[in-house]
This record gives structure tokens, sequence and C-alpha cells, in this order.
């Protein structure tokens, strides 16, 4: 191995035998955020659509209401909404997120669940390794800039995005009065999104250890790493 830069001890080849999956007791856990405080919110009514999804496809599911949870930097993290969202995240095995698109963008409500969410709580990361779907709600035209902006925050969450997503246009137009979705191929998208969300985060669920396995990290001493993903936030 002509790698003189290489700490041999913590090269590892990547090995096959480690990928193969396992059967977990539990069903898959899935945590769902939307972004949106509306009554007749279109985000959350997508996520409780893909909630019944995924119910059907095997999953246990858990909703997070942003409605209560304060803004970034104006309560500590023993508010009892940080509390929740906080275990919530640790809970989860995939998640699905939903935003309306406004101004061009994610709401201010969606960012900031995600934004009290730390790259590490104590050691553990909440959301490293764990399998995420996007999607999000239009009032006109269909758009994919919440989507793509979503991506790029999931792969800084350190999460295994899905590569299907799903954009509703006019979402006003999508929806019965009793909250239930209509038949279109914007409701099959949807579907397909769930399905392919469940077959990674089963894939995934008891191997995202050894996925996320770094040999940077493996280099590193214990308390350079401790050092490191503990550092506190600017």
């Amino acid at each position: 191995m002509n790698l003189p830069n290489i700490n041999k001890d913590s090269f590892h080849l990547p090995d096959v035998d480690k990928m193969k999956t396992s059967s977990l007791p539990h069903k898959p856990r899935i945590l769902l955020l939307y972004g949106s405080l509306r009554e007749r919110s279109f985000s959350r009514l997508v996520v409780e659509e893909c909630a019944e999804l995924l119910k059907a496809y095997g999953a246990e599911t858990r909703i997070f209401d942003p409605q209560g949870l304060p803004q970034p930097d104006t309560e500590d993290e023993s508010h009892p909404k940080v509390k929740e969202l906080r275990e919530l995240m640790i809970w989860s095995e995939g998640q699905v997120w939903c935003s309306p698109e406004r101004h061009g963008s994610m709401t201010s409500i969606f960012k900031s669940q995600i934004d009290w969410v730390p790259l590490s709580i104590g050691g553990v990361r909440p959301t490293q390794g764990k399998t995420l779907a996007v999607m999000q709600v239009c009032g006109g035209s269909q758009s994919f800039n919440t989507v793509n902006q979503m991506r790029i925050l999931g792969r800084w969450m350190r999460m295994v995005t899905i590569p299907n997503q799903s954009s509703v246009a006019k979402a006003f137009l999508e929806f019965e009065e009793d909250g239930r979705m209509k038949p279109s191929p914007y409701y099959n998208r949807i579907v397909d999104v769930m399905e392919e969300l469940m077959k990674f985060t089963l894939l995934m669920r008891d191997k995202k250890e050894y996925f996320v396995d770094r040999y940077s990290e493996r280099s590193e001493s214990a308390e350079q790493l401790s050092e490191r993903v503990n550092q506190k936030s600017l």
C-alpha cells in the first residue's frame, strides 16, 4: 500500500458481511415534521397522509406539532417542546420533512425545528445515519426550491436523504374538506416516496453505525473526537 499518510490501524476495507441487515423486534420508527401553524395546514395534511401510508407499510409514526416551540436562542434546551423534539429525533430511525414554500424558501417554522437539534447531544448524534424523505407544498405552480434546500440541510445533519421527493403544486386543490388527499399523480408520488423511504430505512436502521464509521474519526483520539463533536454553538 503506497499511502504514506495513512494510519494503517484505522484504514478498513469495506466489509459486505457488516452491511447485511437483520430483523429488529420493533417496527421502523418514523418522525414527521411540517412547517406551518395554520389551522388548515397543507404541509401538516401531507405528513398526516404520509403517516397513514407508513403505518400501512409497517412503520410506527410520530408527528411533531411545532405549536409552542420557541425560536432558537430565546429559551434553553430545558423548554418542554425542545425536549420533546430532541427526544423524538433520537427515537426516530427515519424522518419525513414537509414545508410550504414561502418567498422561495422553507418556512421559519420548519427551519426552527431543525435549528433546535445539535449535531451531538451528550455524545449521541441524533440524526446521523438516519433516513430522510423531503417534500414541499406550493400555493401556486410546482417548485423545488424548498426540497433542494432540505437536501442541503439533510446532508448537514448527516442524514441519508433518499433520491425520490415530492412537490405538491396548488396544494389547496388537492385535499378534501375532511383533510384527506384526493387521488392524483401528486398522491401517487407521495406513495412512491413513502415506499422508498421504508426500503431505505429497513436497509439502514440496524447498520447505520457501520455506514457512518469514518477513517478520520477512527484516527482521532477519544479526547480529540469528544472536543470536536461537542463544541459549543457559535
